[in-house]
């Protein structure tokens, strides 16, 4: 168990100095931002304590808007991602197995962590960029920045979780 914590403390720093430092200055085709942070969220596994998942994605996200100046926007969303995954990962994964199992595509499978990341990160890109716009007279570029930034995330995270399961 300390040595989850010591993974998660890691994991965590080090996606807040990328966000911070590195994709928060990426902006694809002018519209799409890499929102890597996300996938703190999605790594849980399914009996970590409900409490300390929402806490820790919660804190994650104020961090991030501390260093982002988008004040409560990233930790409104992160909480609301970290209830999401807690409730996802008992839908997708498979009932006989273990009550500890993480949630990674050596322990789910490819297609079960791609639709499991997907939906974490597509429901976190509409609600930050319709939290951030909070109108909708410009829908198009609104579903144009969540779509190029939920790609962008998933690409990020499907090549990070390759290189971390084997």
């Amino acid at each position: 168990m300390k040595i989850e914590l010591v993974n998660r403390l890691v994991m965590f720093v080090s996606l807040l100095v990328a966000q911070v430092l590195i994709l928060n200055h990426v902006h694809f085709l002018g519209v799409g931002t890499p929102l890597l942070y996300v996938y703190f969220a999605i790594t849980f596994r399914r009996n970590f304590p409900k409490w300390l998942v929402l806490v820790s994605c919660f804190l994650l996200g104020l961090l991030i808007d501390i260093f982002s100046n988008t004040p409560g926007l990233a930790s409104s969303v992160m909480t609301i991602a970290g209830l999401a995954q807690c409730y996802l990962m008992n839908l997708i994964a498979p009932r006989d197995s273990a009550e500890d199992l993480a949630a990674s595509i050596k322990t789910l499978g490819f297609s079960k962590f791609a639709t499991l990341s997907g939906f974490i990160t597509a429901l976190y890109c509409i609600l930050f960029f319709a939290i951030e716009t909070f109108n909708f007279f410009d829908i198009l570029m609104w579903l144009a920045r969540s779509l190029v930034s939920a790609v962008l995330t998933m690409v990020l995270i499907l090549a990070i979780e390759s290189v971390r399961s084997r």
